[in-house]
């Protein structure tokens, strides 16, 4: 290495120095490498001065550009971090009621549970009642007494049986009035027969409805699980989108999508 070419190396003034001098001495040499610009100097300086100003624009037109799209960066980083936090709140409303529902399915199985040991024990109770009646029972009745005394005994057990649940709250009214296949001339026993078959009814009807009501659950509880992990997997990946590492330029909301509280 020469002397030069250290000093230049090592010494940051003689390298400005030299660099200034080259960019002052380019025109010059650019007139010195073509003939028509030696023959037409003036025009040959406009043109590079035009060319020069022309380099100018279009580096600001760029710089411009880089700026817009460094705001536009910005602003779709910032509407990834927004769209990521309504859909992560979204996603956990939507655990807490899958929640929701599988407690509500859970309670319906225990009472479709009950009901049906209820059916069970109306089942058995008939079977008693109808034991006991087969054995015969008197149907005249003596004194106006006797049919009071039926009666009330009547009301007494359709009231026991409306508090219990083996019947409901209408048979009541219906034996008060005595309709309905309320009968207060009946013997005793065969008034139980009625109150133990009316109860066979209700409970298998209330049966039925626990049924159903727990597979109406159980379908619910599916449409809430799907929901939420929808959610969940639709956080995750606009998590994706709003983190500082993710690629510019692609929407983090997929088309036709919207972000919206699970009913419930």
């Amino acid at each position: 290495m020469n002397t030069v070419a250290e000093m230049l190396l090592t010494q940051p003034a003689p390298m400005a120095i030299w660099a200034t001098l080259l960019l002052l001495t380019f025109p010059a040499l650019l007139l010195l490498g073509s003939p028509e610009a030696m023959s037409r100097p003036r025009h040959s300086a406009q043109q590079f001065v035009v060319a020069l100003r022309g380099r100018g624009a279009e580096l600001r037109r760029r710089a411009e550009e880089a700026a817009r799209a460094d705001q536009q960066a910005t602003a779709e980083a910032t509407r990834a971090q927004q769209y990521a936090a309504e859909v992560r709140v979204a996603a956990d409303r939507a655990d807490a009621a899958a929640q929701q529902w599988q407690e509500l399915w859970e309670r319906s199985e225990t009472d479709r549970d009950d009901a049906y040991r209820a059916w069970l024990e109306a089942d058995a109770g008939l079977r008693t009642a109808a034991a006991a009646a087969a054995w015969g029972t008197t149907w005249s009745l003596r004194t106006p007494d006797e049919y009071a005394t039926r009666e009330r005994f009547l009301h007494r057990e359709v009231s026991a049986a409306v508090a219990r649940g083996d019947l409901p709250a209408e048979a009541l009214t219906d034996a008060l009035a005595a309709r309905n296949g309320w009968d207060p001339r009946l013997h005793p026993a065969d008034q139980q027969l009625v109150i133990a078959r009316a109860s066979v009814a209700w409970r298998r009807h209330r049966y039925d409805q626990a049924v159903a009501a727990e597979r109406r659950a159980s379908h619910d509880v599916e449409k809430a699980r799907r929901a939420a992990s929808s959610l969940r997997h639709e956080s995750r990946t606009a998590a994706v989108y709003a983190s500082p590492a993710a690629p510019r330029g692609v929407s983090a909301r997929p088309a036709g999508y919207s972000v919206a509280s699970p009913a419930h």
